[in-house]
């Protein structure tokens, strides 16, 4: 399958096989990397790394995987560019595709990967936009499969706010591989209704299924995956911290709620993750309103249900198949 020159901004723009041969890529790259199998596919490129918003997991994931590959990496930071401050999105792609051969961007507007795709002449990749993550759905397909050895007809379950970036991408990646898909969440906090028309139309054509529920206990039932991400990000206002406590704690992910799922479930979570006070916003804010974690008790992040660290090391396979693929 070529996909050679392709952008990277969400899985909407790629089909069921698409996505598949890149999980296989990702696969086998990954058993090469275990094997310390030398896979310098892209010797001598670069990539550059626009980082509006910080990341671990991110950053770390495209330096290694393009190393890995051969290639350059230059990170640029929140203050390391004039994208946007000094110079515009679009010039900014003009110049970075004379000297780099693929562009990642992490930061907030979906729009403005878009933007930077329309003007660059190389692949751009999305590290995270407010709107989509297509990079974690890759990595957390990939971890699915490699449990259950399969993707068509496994019941994931998000758990929490389902209005952004992950609850939108987990819905499209679920329907593009057959996967059935539940949002749990409070009404209201369930994925915008053209997005879920799309993933519907989808979803009828693979055998996946979307469903959207209030009752944390019976969406679980037959849930082969639970899946939760953190429920405020920091930069909201405080009052914005309160109201949604109060509407998540519900759906906190404990092992009560684990216990309502099959004895085979596993838990997943993008990261990072407040399930305990050992962070400094975990601490402040579980001390503030007397809560030991928030969107997942410790017990559970800890238990051998829990299977996010391997999820997090899919991060650079996935990517690196992105790139691979891609250049």
């Amino acid at each position: 399958m070529n996909l050679k020159g392709r952008d990277f901004l969400t899985l909407r723009d790629f089909t069921t096989e698409e996505i598949t041969a890149l999980l296989d890529l990702a696969a086998d790259l990954k058993k090469k990397k275990q094997e310390q199998i030398p896979h310098r596919l892209c010797e001598g490129k670069n990539v550059a790394l626009i980082f509006e918003k910080t990341s671990t997991r991110t950053r770390c994931a495209f330096e290694v995987a393009a190393n890995d590959l051969g290639m350059g990496s230059t990170y640029l930071g929140p203050t390391g560019s004039q994208i946007g401050v000094k110079e515009s999105i679009p010039d900014t792609a003009r110049v970075l595709s004379q000297m780099f051969d693929a562009i990642e961007y992490r930061g907030f507007g979906q729009s403005i990967v878009e933007e930077l795709a329309e003007y660059a002449d190389v692949p751009v990749y999305n590290g995270l936009t407010d709107e989509f993550h297509p990079t974690q759905i890759l990595a957390d397909m990939l971890t699915i499969r490699e449990h259950f050895g399969k993707l068509a007809g496994i019941h994931l379950v998000y758990m929490g706010d389902a209005r952004f970036n992950m609850g939108r991408s987990l819905m499209i990646g679920c329907a593009k591989l057959g996967l059935n898909f539940t949002a749990c969440a409070p009404e209201n906090y369930f994925p915008d209704a053209a997005l879920t028309a799309e993933c519907q139309k989808i979803a009828a054509e693979t055998g996946a299924s979307i469903v959207f529920s209030s009752d944390p206990k019976t969406a679980v039932q037959d849930a082969d995956v639970i899946y939760t991400d953190i429920w405020v990000s920091m930069g909201e206002p405080e009052e914005i911290w309160e109201e949604r406590i109060r509407l998540m704690k519900p759906f906190q992910v404990n092992k009560e709620l684990m216990a309502c799922a099959k004895d085979t479930c596993i838990f997943m979570h993008c990261l990072p993750s407040y399930h305990d006070h050992n962070t400094k916003i975990g601490k402040e804010v579980g001390e503030k309103y007397g809560l030991d974690a928030l969107e997942v008790t410790d017990d559970v992040f800890e238990g051998p249900q829990s299977v996010v660290f391997e999820e997090a090391g899919n991060r650079m396979h996935t990517i690196k198949a992105v790139m691979a693929a891609t250049l």
